[in-house]
């Protein structure tokens, strides 16, 4: 059998290597308006992705976030875990909702919010907006991704997305990533 070659670099095998995607996530902050907006890309199924930012201060920053599914799978459920000197605020002042996703459920101490009841397929963005009230300027979140299971049942499916979005989704390995941002306002 032939070896795989690189077709940019003839001769150089390539069939024991993982070629990352180099999928970078960028962020600009509105500082007047208190704002945070974030874009890029995930390529990965099997890991959760863990996303730091540096913020010009602390305090509460409306997020904007982007992403597009470079995956071979369909998310229907997106989670969202914060570190533990941020939560994510649940008040009727701000705007908690995704454009894919219908339903969110918060947890009580307000550290996870699950968006669920749509879905992202491969090639799509999805769209998040929520507000984070961070104690410190280098806040962490991580975001989980659910995808059924080909060989489960519609119900089985179902019942598997109920207990993740009531118990978290279990973590899994971490992919993580600073988010460079650019200062405007």
């Amino acid at each position: 059998m032939e070896s795989p070659e690189n077709p940019e670099f003839p001769g150089l095998d390539v069939s024991g290597r993982v070629r990352a995607r180099d999928i970078q996530m960028a962020g600009v902050a509105d500082v007047a308006r208190r704002v945070l907006m974030i874009t890029g890309a995930i390529d990965t199924t099997d890991h959760d992705v863990s996303v730091t930012v540096n913020l010009p201060e602390p305090g509460r920053w409306q997020i904007i976030k982007s992403e597009t599914n470079l995956t071979d799978k369909t998310w229907v459920a997106m989670q969202v875990t914060t570190d533990e000197d941020s939560t994510i605020v649940n008040d009727a002042d701000t705007m908690l909702m995704s454009r894919q996703f219908s339903k969110t459920f918060m947890t009580p101490d307000q550290r996870r919010v699950t968006f669920y009841d749509g879905e992202v397929r491969p090639g799509e963005a999805v769209l998040k907006v929520y507000t984070l009230e961070t104690g410190g300027t280098n806040p962490a979140y991580a975001y989980s991704r659910y995808s059924p299971i080909a060989t489960d049942s519609a119900e089985k499916s179902a019942e598997t997305l109920d207990g993740l979005i009531t118990n978290g989704m279990p973590q899994r390995q971490v992919v993580e990533l600073i988010v460079p941002v650019t200062i405007v306002g």
